[in-house]
Order: structure tokens, then sequence, then C-alpha cells
């Protein structure tokens, strides 16, 4: 690791100003921190969100849930309110690592970094959410842009995460089992209109399926899921899986999620 300057404000104006000169945010240190213990990152100066208490906390706004960009995985996860009113999202990050894992990392963090296989990108996805930053509001349709890619610019730091609560919702991951990471993992969302269905795992970042949100809006059941074909085009071959096995496991793990959501 190389050497490196270490700030941890205690407000957000602060942060902001600290990582519009350059300096490289932490929030849950969960690809920072090893990236730069493996020196394949070199950050000069670190700042340290952890103290910010803006950037915490869960609470319901009328029918949406806003999260706190420092909120972590375990405390989505244990939240009451949640677990009641959108429980997919309580068990997504329920599911995600192990519990060093869920008890440091955090849901800003998460999205901000845009892992190719992560969880909350799906979830953030199909239930059409809303990230805050500190400089505007963008909506999820907008902010994920590739691999590791997001409509963030420099200097912008995610605030907050704000759900619009669902009719119905399930989450199904196929996990690789080294990494917990999902191989494949689908998220369906029932809204007053429609139904969104987002994949993780299956390429070079979180995508929403057409054919299964056509289906499914018209029939929100396991068989009309079974009845879309899945296209492996675009789908990653790796050591883990072909593109078509990543393929089929996108048709059961949402024909999966549907029968949760129905549950």
């Amino acid at each position: 690791m190389y050497a490196f300057t270490f700030e941890r404000p205690s407000t957000l104006s602060d942060a902001a100003k600290l990582v519009a000169a350059g300096a490289k945010p932490l929030a849950g240190g969960q690809t920072l921190l090893a990236s730069m213990k493996l020196r394949l990152a070199n950050p000069e100066n670190v700042v340290d969100l952890g103290g910010i208490r803006e950037l915490s906390g869960i609470r319901r706004d009328g029918n949406q849930f806003v999260v706190g960009a420092m909120a972590r995985h375990a405390e989505v996860a244990a939240n009451a309110e949640i677990r009641s009113t959108i429980p997919a999202l309580a068990e997504l990050a329920g599911g995600i690592g192990d519990r060093q894992v869920r008890n440091l990392g955090t849901i800003g963090g998460s999205l901000a970094n845009n892992d190719p296989a992560a969880c909350y990108p799906a979830a953030v996805l199909a239930l059409g959410a809303t990230i805050k930053t500190t400089h505007r509001e963008i909506p999820a349709d907008d902010f994920f842009t590739g691999l590791f890619g997001t409509a963030l610019e420099d200097g912008e730091l995610i605030t907050a995460v704000r759900f619009p609560i669902p009719r119905k919702a399930a989450y199904m991951k196929f996990r690789q089992p080294a990494s917990r990471f999902a191989l494949i993992g689908v998220f369906v969302a029932q809204g007053a209109s429609q139904v969104r269905v987002a994949v993780t795992g299956g390429g070079n970042g979180v995508f929403r399926h057409e054919g299964l949100e056509q289906a499914l809006t018209r029939n929100f059941t396991p068989e009309a899921a079974a009845e879309v074909k899945i296209s492996a085009e675009g789908l990653s071959t790796d050591l883990h899986a072909t593109a078509a096995y990543r393929a089929n496991l996108i048709g059961v793990m949402a024909q999966r999620a549907v029968a949760r959501a129905l549950a």
C-alpha cells in the first residue's frame, strides 16, 4: 500500500470540498481498501465518510423509503419497516457477502462502485429508485452506465437512495460460491402500472429485461416468465459459467422471484 493522507470530516460540506479537490471518498472500504492493498489503486488523499451523520439513517417518507448512503447492509437487512414493507430489499441486503461485509459495506459505496455482479444495483433499477447526490437527483435508469461506470461526476457524492414501495417484489440470486456475488441475480418488482425486472451478474453491468417485463406486466405469474425466451447475446462467458448457462439462470431466477413475490 502506498502512502496517503487520511481525513475524517464530520459534515457533508467538508467532505464535498475535499472530494472536489481530488480526494478519494471511503465508504465501507470493501473495494477501495482491497485495491489499495494490492496496489491497484493509489489515491494520495482518502476521505472517510463514516463520521458524517447526514449520510446515515433509514426513514419512511410517504410511499417511499429514504436510505442514507452510509447505511450498512446489515442495517437495511435488520430494519423492521423495510422488512415489513419491502421485504425483498431487506432480504437482498441480508444476502450480500458475509457478516463482516454486511457490517462494513454501505449502499452508497456499492452503487458508486457498480460492480457488474453486485446485488444493490438490481434493487435500485427494478424498484425505480432515485439516487440523491450532493449535486442532483438521478433516476435509476440514468445512473448505471456500464462496467463499474455511473453517471456520477468528479466530486459528486451519493447522499441517499429513495426507494418507492412496490406492490410486490422479490430478489433471487444464484451465488458464485467463493465470492458470494451474483452469478445471476434477478429482482422483480410489480408497481402500479408495470413490472420492472433487473438482472445483475450477466455481463458488463446491471440491466433491465424488456421481454420479462412485458410478459409479467400482462400476467404476473411464474408461468408467464417461463414462456419468455432468454437470449445469451451480450452475456458473459467465464470460468464460472457460459453465456448460455447465465441465460438459463435468468429465466429460472425470474420464475423463482415471481413465485417468491406471490408467496
